[in-house]
């Protein structure tokens, strides 16, 4: 009997442990819910606001436009060559009296008239104005042009503006040995300034072209038809080395140079 009594109360107690480890354990604090936090709205571009442009090209470019516009629009003097069957037909050369402007040309194939800046050198300007001296060309009313006429080989017009006042020259040829310095001087700076325009050209689009154009420019040269060759000495010395022109082509621009140093000294 005693042993039955004890063995209720073993059973009993057991049950009690059981009951209360399982209480503790339903009893834990669930763990607190993890607050939703709302995302920071991105900040938007203001409307007005301007995005610079990755290739946007330097603020000097559009400088030295402007200073070409400038000199274009203000110039001094002015010359025009015409001949539609040359293959420069046209050739407008504006520039003031530092010998800075514009020359505008077109080509007989081309649709469109190019325009280059230029600056004439100090030497042919000084020849430029001693002829326009010497013929006291705006306030004389001479005719310079030859009892012959010699269109075929192009018109030209020459026309000065000083202190509001203007006067324009035409002719195709002259006896006058000041008219035909005019004439003569602004051919070869045209001569000059075109020859740049095509090497340049053909420096970056078609470098096998250069040696004809060197070729051409030291034709131009023996039968003195540029205007100032000492100008062109950096720009020659430059095509020289140029590694994008064949080598016939250096070697006959390193010897133009040595032939222009030679005749400077």
């Amino acid at each position: 009997m005693v042993i039955k009594v004890l063995t209720f109360v073993l059973v009993l107690v057991g049950l009690t442990a059981v009951n209360t480890s399982a209480q503790k354990r339903n009893s834990r604090p669930e763990p607190k819910k993890a607050e939703a936090v709302a995302p920071s709205p991105t900040p938007e571009p203001e409307p007005n606001a301007i995005q610079p442009k990755k290739n946007e090209r330097p603020s000097t470019i559009g400088k030295q436009a402007a200073a070409v516009q400038k000199a274009a629009k203000e110039p001094t003097y002015r010359y025009e060559f015409t001949q539609p069957d040359f293959v420069v037909s046209r050739i407008v050369i504006e520039h003031d009296s530092d010998g800075k402007g514009t020359i505008s040309f077109q080509k007989r194939s081309a649709e469109e008239q190019l325009s280059e800046p230029i600056e004439i050198s100090s030497s042919t300007i000084e020849k430029l104005k001693a002829a326009y001296a010497a013929l006291n060309f705006i306030d004389s009313t001479e005719n310079y042009q030859f009892e012959r006429d010699f269109s075929n080989m192009g018109n030209i017009a020459i026309t000065l503006k000083d202190k509001g006042r203007e006067r324009t020259a035409k002719y195709n040829w002259t006896s006058n040995k000041d008219a035909k310095t005019l004439m003569d001087e602004y051919r070869k700076v045209a001569n000059q300034a075109v020859w740049m325009f095509d090497i340049n050209l053909a420096r970056e689009n078609q470098p096998l072209e250069t040696p004809k154009l060197v070729e051409a420019f030291d034709s131009l040269l023996k039968r003195n038809e540029i205007a100032d060759p000492k100008q062109m000495l950096p720009f020659l010395v430059a095509l020289s080395n140029d590694e994008r022109i064949p080598l016939i082509g250096r070697n006959h621009a390193g010897k133009i140079v040595k032939q222009i140093e030679k005749q400077k000294k």
